[in-house]
């Protein structure tokens, strides 16, 4: 499979538009119904329903080999140029919002007095994306987060040859309202909470197919969906009353209408590792090791 139509393929069902994914890629509308066509062909299936522009069930099946595929793709585009470029004299951070820590700001702060010319771009991203820029050397080093058991690893999605370090965990804690009925336990069950009213807040809280995971359980029902990286506009939600969600404890620090209750069962903790191609000596590598020697 060419990847350029599989790339147009992608577009086409994402818009749910020829017209759509033409503006995206540059190309023209006829380009883009040749590709669809070229691949219809090379596949011998039709992929995309034309009115409306929508996958077919065989078109459902390719667009999840497709996604990892391209993001395989610009992954490893992006490391062979990165293997051939002098090493930067600036660094690119790509940071989760839980991940945006007080230890991070002095850590960076350090490098920074250490190489006053250095050009540091900070960048807050969700964790999908997060993940995608690290492959696609889009950023130079990536802090994302994550709940986990343990001492366990993130489970993160295959995008090539990127390297884990853990930085640090933390305990979890169910945030409440502070008139909760709840709001005034020492620890909670998980699966005790199966049953109540949860923001779905997949690029700064807990997502909550992964508690759904770790109780064993269907609930966890979505009250309100909350799309965005400003873990305090989450708070706030939290506080009117439009539903729960899992964060680190550390996040609750004098926030007024919060109660932080820690989980005690399934045993889970909140995890920041570093994530980042092999890097040759230079200011990245240099803040890598200064992250881990700080965490």
């Amino acid at each position: 499979m060419d990847p350029h139509l599989l790339r147009t393929f992608v577009a086409v069902a994402g818009h749910g538009s020829f017209s759509a994914a033409a503006r995206e890629l540059g190309y023209t509308q006829s380009a883009v119904s040749q590709h669809i066509a070229a691949l219809e062909k090379d596949l011998g299936a039709v992929l995309l329903q034309r009115r409306p522009v929508a996958p077919t069930g065989v078109g459902v099946r390719l667009l999840e080999h497709a996604r990892p595929l391209l993001l395989r793709w610009d992954a490893a585009r992006a490391d062979m140029a990165r293997l051939t470029t002098a090493p930067a004299t600036r660094i690119v951070l790509g940071v989760a919002p839980l991940a945006m820590t007080a230890w991070l700001s002095s850590t960076l702060a350090d490098l920074r007095g250490a190489q006053p010319g250095l050009d540091v771009t900070v960048r807050v991203l969700g964790r999908a994306a997060l993940i995608r820029d690290v492959a696609t050397a889009a950023v130079d080093l990536g802090l994302v987060d994550g709940m986990a058991a343990p001492a366990d690893p993130l489970q993160l999605p295959d995008t090539g040859p990127l390297t884990t370090t853990a930085l640090a965990e933390q305990p979890l804690a169910v945030a409440l309202p502070a008139g909760h009925p709840l709001a005034d336990r020492a620890g909670l069950r998980l699966a005790d909470l199966a049953d109540a009213q949860w923001i779905e807040a997949p690029d700064t809280a807990i997502p909550l197919a992964q508690l759904r995971t770790a109780s064993g359980s269907d609930g966890y029902r979505t009250s309100l969906r909350y799309e965005g990286t400003d873990v305090r506009g989450l708070t706030a939600l939290i506080a009117a009353g439009h539903g729960l969600a899992l964060l680190p404890q550390r996040e609750f620090d004098d926030l007024p209408g919060v109660r932080a209750v820690p989980v005690r069962t399934p045993r889970l903790v909140h995890r920041i590792e570093a994530l980042h191609h092999e890097m040759p000596d230079g200011p990245t590598a240099r803040l890598a090791a200064a992250l881990v020697a700080a965490s």
